[in-house]
């Protein structure tokens, strides 16, 4: 009716009332998560339900209906009354009062859609709660009123933003029908911090995903993007169909190499891997290493008012000659922090390139990791449509490849591949020029998210395999290796580097996250936050973002609780270990200030 994309489906779902069961009154709620099953207390009798590998979709929904309910299928919910009587044995000479089959709307993430759509100002959604309403519906909905009256959560609701998701898979059938079926099979499965989906995978591919496969990317799935995770040296593991785990007359996958790889990490120790991306890691901070990361999104701000708009956008000053590279936030009204990442200034230029369109006046080129790209873009348009700037936004995420080459030996490998000088003095840090890779014409920014020496070359998609192979050639006598997100993942933290959204959030303004280099505050430009920022450095910091190192050898994942003097003062929100020093680490919010770097004994 008003154009607006919903990703879920309906299914239905189920559940039977016992009759009276003596002596049950005192019994818990149980959830048996091997079983799929849950038994709930209903004054003298039980409820029982849960979530099955073969739910029945409702393919046809009337327009005429409304609080009805279906006709239990006794074939598909049989397992649950199995697995109950297994966890409750007196089930078995207990008879049923009453069943209850209704339709429930799933996502494809288990989790509600909420929020602006970013299809139509003004349009809010509030569903998908994947039959956990009744738990969810007080905050959500205090959140959501707060989101329609002052524009954003009070909270961190990224994780059930509608902008989560990327525009081009929120119409997609066949992702949305798998991902949610998977979600649903899934929902009492225990969650395993390295786990990726089998379900809607493939559905975006970059120039080198063949490539890289061929040499023994293990991938995961961002918003249907596969970006390398890491690189296992036992062959291929390619990702296959979905086979929707033998369910509606599917064949399931037998002795299939991705899901046995992501089985073995299946683990709450270190994974069985660990060593493999160790030598990920210390080949980058030994020699150098390649890391895809085309999956990014990558904008060009530009037009008349592109000044302005990047003034009021960016926390950081990014009206700088065209040839730099700025890091930067983008900031919500309450001083939060809606995006990182790196704000490139354009030369302009009346005809356009497979590197930059055509623009007059001012732009911009802009590098946002590619998870988040619809939560930037939306942000962004929103922006310029709220303050009225004569510019665009231009989309060339799927245009481009980007292929970042980190470490020592960085240098000296792409002195080979480039022609240009990349001495200090030629190409400082921070700066991004056209250059020729192998005879094709690429941005290169000198950047590091590693804590490097290092460049990322920006790559029409159409050059990115040979641009990839002169860099490979170019590296083998220097000890250049492939490498994946497992390894940026440890290596940024060992610097101290921020992931937006794992460890810096929209309700974390950059003060608290250590990021106050990234605001213009000593300008008198104006920028969107900068009010709610002057107003907390003058009432002083409520709590800070900090990195902790562990001394004893133990794994770490989030959400661990952090100590001091016998109370809770905060929690890991990321955590990961670090192989050059040897040490886990982790980045975490104490309500307490903190200066510095801290040391963290449990």
């Amino acid at each position: 009716m008003a154009g607006v994309k919903v990703p879920l489906v309906a299914m239905h779902h189920a559940y039977v009332v016992t009759e009276r069961i003596e002596g049950i009154q005192n019994m818990p709620n149980v959830r048996d998560h091997d079983a799929s099953v849950y038994l709930r207390l209903q004054g003298d009798a039980l409820s029982v339900g849960g979530y099955e590998a073969n739910p029945i979709f409702w393919e046809e929904v009337s327009d005429k209906f409304a609080f009805g309910l279906f006709d239990l299928d006794w074939e598909v919910f049989t397992q649950h009354i199995e697995g109950a009587i297994n966890r409750v044995p007196v089930l078995e000479k207990t008879g049923v009062k009453s069943t209850v089959c209704g339709p429930e709307s799933f996502t494809p993430d288990h989790k509600p859609l909420m929020g602006e759509a970013p299809e139509l100002r003004g349009f809010y959604l509030g569903c998908g709660f994947n039959s956990a309403g009744m738990m969810l519906g007080g905050g959500c909905g205090q959140e959501l009123a707060h989101w329609i009256i002052q524009g954003r959560p009070e909270k961190d609701m990224y994780s059930y933003d509608i902008r989560r998701f990327h525009h081009l898979l929120t119409d997609h059938r066949r992702w949305i029908r798998e991902r949610s079926h998977e979600s649903y099979a899934k929902n009492y499965s225990v969650v395993f911090p390295h786990d990726e989906p089998l379900a809607g995978r493939n559905m975006r591919t970059d120039p080198l995903h063949e490539e890289l496969l061929a040499r023994g990317c293990v991938f995961q799935e961002r918003q249907g993007w596969e970006r390398p995770g890491w690189f296992t040296p036992q062959g291929t593991a390619p990702v296959l169909q979905y086979d929707y785990y033998g369910a509606y007359g599917n064949q399931a996958h037998e002795d299939y190499t991705y899901g046995c790889l992501l089985g073995d990490e299946y683990t709450f120790d270190f994974p069985p891997h660990h060593d493999v991306i160790k030598k990920e890691c210390l080949a980058c901070r030994g020699a150098a290493a390649v890391f895809n990361m085309s999956y990014f999104g990558k904008f060009y701000l530009v037009g008349l008012d592109a000044r302005k708009a990047a003034d009021w956008l960016f926390s950081a000053d990014v009206s700088r000659p065209p040839g730099s590279t700025v890091y930067t936030c983008m900031l919500n009204h309450r001083g939060g922090t809606e995006s990182d990442l790196t704000v490139s200034r354009l030369d302009p230029s009346p005809q356009a390139s497979a590197l930059a369109p055509a623009f007059e006046g001012d732009g911009y080129y802009l590098a946002v990791g590619g998870a988040v790209a619809q939560h930037n873009w939306s942000h962004i348009s929103t922006v310029l449509q709220d303050q009225k700037f004569r510019c665009q936004l231009i989309d060339g995420s799927e245009d481009l490849g980007m292929i970042s080459i980190q470490g020592p030996a960085s240098r000296t490998i792409l002195q080979e591949v480039l022609d240009a000088d990349l001495s200090n003095e030629a190409f400082p840090f921070s700066t991004h020029k056209l250059v020729r890779a192998a005879g094709h014409l690429v941005r290169a920014m000198r950047l590091s998210f590693v804590g490097e020496l290092g460049w990322e070359l920006h790559v029409p998609r159409s050059a990115c395999v040979p641009v990839y192979q002169a860099v490979m050639t170019a590296g083998t006598k220097h000890g250049l290796v492939n490498a994946g997100y497992r390894a940026i993942d440890s290596l940024s933290i060992e610097k101290g580097y921020r992931h937006w959204h794992a460890d810096l959030r929209p309700d974390d303004s950059p003060l608290e996250a250590g990021l106050a280099f990234t605001c213009k505050l000593k300008s008198a430009v104006p920028f969107l936050g900068r009010e709610a920022l002057e107003k907390q450095r003058a009432h002083g910091l409520p709590r800070r973002l900090v990195c902790f190192t562990v001394d004893e050898k133990v794994p770490m994942f989030g959400l661990e609780a952090i100590w001091r003097n016998g109370q809770v003062v905060g929690h890991i929100r990321r955590a990961d270990f670090g192989f050059f020093i040897d040490k886990t680490l982790a980045m975490a919010t104490s309500g307490t200030p903190v200066a510095g770097r801290s040391r963290w004994t449990s």
